[in-house]
C-alpha cells in the first residue's frame, strides 16, 4: 500500500515561503555535495562521479515505496496544495483517493506533479506560484522529503496551460513559418523564465515531430513543419532557450508522431515508415535535441512496425526506447511517457501492465496514469515479484534526481511573488511575442493587390468565421479579437461568429451583414471538402464584396477555397497571432512568413498547390 505517513504541510503562499535553511536541512547531504562541485547536467554524458555518489546515497536511504512514487508524475485538482475548492476535493477523492496535493504527496510520494488549466491549477500567476510553493513545502516536510519536479504543457500556439497575463507566443508551425532560430531561442528563454518564476521547472515542449501528413489530427500546427532538418534546427534553438532559463525542455513525441492519421488520445496509431524513412524523416529533430543537451524526451503512443515488429506502442517498446533512443542515439537523460490515460497506450495491455512494461522498455517517468493506485501498486508488485529489480528503479530515479539537481531544486525549490512580478507577462516580453508573431504571418494569395486593405476604401469591415474555444487562456473569440484589432488600426469592424459548421440560417445572416460592409474577413478552421465553411465563403464571394480569408489553424484550408482573392495563414487563433494578422491586413506590417509545409491541391493531392517556402510580400 502507499506510504500514508504525513508531514507538516502548513499554509501556502508567499508569506509562508520556507527559508533556504529549511530546504538545506531537508536535503543537506545532497545539497552540500552538489554545491561543492557545481551544478549537474542531465544530458548525455551525465554528471560527475561526486554528484552521482551523493545522489546514490540519497537513493539508498529511500524505501521501496518512496522509490516507486518518485517515478510518477501525477495530476491533482485545485488551486492550492492544502485548501482547494470543494469541487476539486471531490474530484481528487474520486480519481486519486486523496483530498489535495499535500495528501497526494504524503500517500504516494510522487516525484512530479503536472499542471492543467482544467484541473484549476493555473488561475493566475501569484496563485500558481503559491501552489508550487505549497507542493514543495508539503513534499519537503515528509520524512526523507524530496523537491517535486513540477511540469506542464506550455507549447504555445494551440496548446498552453498557463494563459494571460503570462506571455503567449506563436505556436511551432508559426515559428517554422518565421524560420528564425533566434526567435525560437528567444521564445524558449522568455517562456522558460516565466515558467520558472511560477515554480514550473519541466516543460513538455518543443514538439519534435515532423508533420508530413496534412490529415494528422493531433500534431498539425504543433509541429515546426515538414522539413526534418529545419524542424531539428528550431527544436535545438528552443531547447537552448529553455536551458538558459534553467527550465527542462522536453522533445516529443519519440520516435515521431508526424505521419499519423489517427489521434493517440483516442486510438493506437500506426506509422508505416520503413527504417530508412524513419532515419530520413523522423529521427533528425530528436538527434538535434540530443545534441543540444535536451533534458527530457517524451514517448509516443504509436506503433512503428519497422522499428519494433512486436507492434507494441513505442512507449512500451524496449527495442525503441532502449535500443534506439538510449543505445543508438546515445541519450541518457530523462524519458517521460506521454499521458498513460490516453487510449493509444491502453488498447493492448491493461492499466496494471502499462507502467511496468514502460519501465521495462526503458522510460523513467510515468505520466498521469488513469488510476494512480492501480499503476503505483502494479510497479510495487512487479519489484516484489522480481519482474522488475530495485536496481532498475534506481537507474531511473538517478536520472530524475540528476535533473532536479541540475535545475537547482535541491538548493532552493521555492519562488516568490516578487519574481512573478519581475518576469511574468512583462511589457518587454509581450512586445517580443508581438514582434515574433509579425514575422510568422504568411500571405498565400493576394490577387490584384487586394491586401493591404485601405482604410479609405474598406472602412467598414465584417469579420465572420469559426470561433473555437480559446486554446490557451487568451481573450478570444477569434472573430472578436480580429475585429477589435482592426478597429484599433483605424477600421470600423463588426464581429459575427459563424462557427466551424455554419448552418444555412447563419450563412444567410452573414451574407445579409456583408451587404453593409466594404470588405469581409473570414476566419477558416480546418476546412474539408464537405465543410459548410466552404458554402459560407462561396456565398460571401457571390456578394461581390472583397473577401479576405485567414486560416486560423491549418494552412491547408486554402486548398479548398481557391477562389478567395486574398488568403493569410496565421497558424493559430491565439490573440498574439490574430493581432499580427490584423496588422498585416491593415498594412501596418509586411507579411514575412514562408510556408513550412507544402499545401497540396484538394482535387489532386499528388500535385502541390503551394510549396514549402511560399509566401508573398507587399514590398
Amino acid at each position: 500500500m502507499p506510504d500514508s505517513s504525513t508531514g507538516s504541510t502548513g499554509s501556502t503562499g508567499n508569506t509562508a515561503r520556507p527559508s533556504r535553511r529549511t530546504v538545506l536541512a531537508a536535503t543537506a547531504g545532497v545539497t552540500t555535495a552538489l554545491a561543492a562541485g557545481g551544478t549537474v547536467h542531465a544530458a548525455a554524458g551525465g554528471p560527475g562521479s561526486r554528484h552521482d555518489a551523493a545522489l546514490r546515497r540519497l537513493i539508498s536511504r529511500m524505501t521501496l515505496e518512496e522509490k516507486v512514487g518518485q517515478l510518477f508524475v501525477m495530476r491533482v485538482y485545485g488551486h492550492s496544495a492544502t485548501d482547494p475548492d470543494q469541487a476539486d476535493v471531490d474530484a481528487n477523492l474520486k480519481e486519486i483517493g486523496v483530498r489535495n496535493a499535500a495528501e497526494l504527496l504524503a500517500k504516494y510520494r510522487v516525484g512530479g506533479i503536472i499542471y492543467f488549466a482544467w484541473a484549476h491549477n493555473t488561475r493566475e500567476p501569484h496563485q500558481i506560484a503559491d501552489l508550487s510553493n505549497g507542493i514543495q513545502k508539503a513534499s519537503l516536510g515528509l520524512p526523507r522529503g524530496l523537491p517535486v519536479l513540477i511540469s506542464t504543457d506550455q507549447e504555445h500556439g494551440i496548446v498552453a496551460r498557463v494563459g494571460e497575463p503570462a506571455t503567449l507566443f506563436p505556436g511551432a508551425m508559426a515559428i517554422g513559418a518565421g524560420g528564425s532560430r533566434s526567435d525560437a531561442r528567444t521564445l524558449g528563454r522568455i517562456a522558460g523564465r516565466e515558467l520558472r518564476a511560477l515554480g514550473i521547472r519541466q516543460n513538455y515542449s518543443p514538439v519534435a515531430d515532423v508533420n508530413v501528413n496534412p490529415a494528422n489530427p493531433v500534431i498539425g500546427v504543433r509541429s515546426f513543419g515538414s522539413v526534418p532538418e529545419t524542424v531539428g534546427d528550431l527544436v535545438a534553438a528552443e531547447v537552448k532557450g529553455y536551458q538558459s532559463s534553467d527550465v527542462a525542455a522536453t522533445a516529443k513525441h519519440f520516435p515521431g508522431h508526424g505521419d499519423t492519421k489517427d489521434d493517440s488520445h483516442n486510438e493506437l496509431p500506426y506509422i508505416h515508415h520503413t527504417r530508412e524513412q524513419w532515419e530520413e524523416l523522423d529521427a533528425p529533430p530528436f538527434r538535434a535535441a540530443v545534441a543540444a543537451g535536451i533534458d527530457s524526451i517524451m514517448t509516443a503512443h504509436i506503433v512503428v512496425p519497422a522499428l519494433d515488429p512486436s507492434e507494441d506502442p513505442a512507449t512500451l517498446s524496449r527495442p525503441i526506447m532502449t535500443g534506439i533512443l538510449r543505445e543508438e542515439l546515445g541519450y541518457d537523460g530523462v524519458v517521460v511517457t506521454d499521458s498513460l490515460g490516453m487510449k493509444g497506450v491502453r488498447t493492448k495491455y491493461g492499466d496494471d501492465r502499462v507502467p511496468v512494461l514502460a519501465l521495462k522498455a526503458g522510460v523513467d517517468q510515468l505520466l498521469n496514469p488513469p488510476s494512480l493506485e492501480v499503476a503505483w501498486n502494479a510497479v510495487l508488485k512487479a519489484v516484489q515479484d522480481g519482474e522488475l529489480t530495485e536496481a532498475r528503479l534506481d537507474e531511473s530515479i538517478l536520472r530524475i534526481l540528476r535533473l532536479k539537481a541540475r535545475l537547482g531544486l535541491f538548493k532552493d525549490p521555492y519562488v516568490s511573488h516578487a519574481d512573478v512580478d519581475r518576469h511574468v507577462g512583462t511589457r518587454a516580453h509581450l512586445a517580443s511575442a508581438d514582434r515574433i508573431a509579425e514575422r510568422t504571418t504568411t500571405l498565400l494569395v493576394n490577387e490584384n493587390g487586394l491586401l493591404p486593405l485601405s482604410r479609405r476604401r474598406h472602412k467598414k469591415l465584417l469579420v465572420v468565421g469559426a470561433d473555437p474555444a480559446s486554446p490557451s487562456g487568451t481573450t478570444g473569440p477569434p472573430t472578436g479579437v480580429l475585429a477589435g484589432a482592426l478597429t484599433e488600426l483605424g477600421f470600423t469592424a463588426t464581429a459575427l461568429s459563424t462557427g466551424t459548421a455554419p448552418s444555412a440560417a447563419v450563412i444567410a445572416q452573414a451574407v445579409a451583414a456583408a451587404q453593409e460592409a466594404d470588405a469581409v474577413i473570414v476566419g477558416t478552421y480546418n476546412v474539408s471538402a464537405t465543410s459548410s465553411q466552404r458554402t459560407l465563403v462561396e456565398r460571401l464571394l457571390a456578394t461581390g464584396k472583397p473577401v479576405v480569408a485567414v486560416a486560423i489553424r491549418n494552412p491547408y484550408d486554402v486548398a479548398h477555397l481557391t477562389d478567395v482573392p486574398a488568403y493569410l495563414a496565421a497558424y493559430s487563433w491565439t490573440d498574439v497571432e490574430l493581432r499580427a494578422a490584423a496588422r498585416v491586413i491593415a498594412g501596418k506590417a509586411d507579411p514575412r512568413g514562408k510556408l513550412p509545409v507544402p499545401v497540396q491541391r484538394a482535387d489532386d493531392p499528388d500535385q502541390v498547390l503551394f510549396p514549402v517556402g511560399h509566401g508573398l510580400r507587399y514590398r
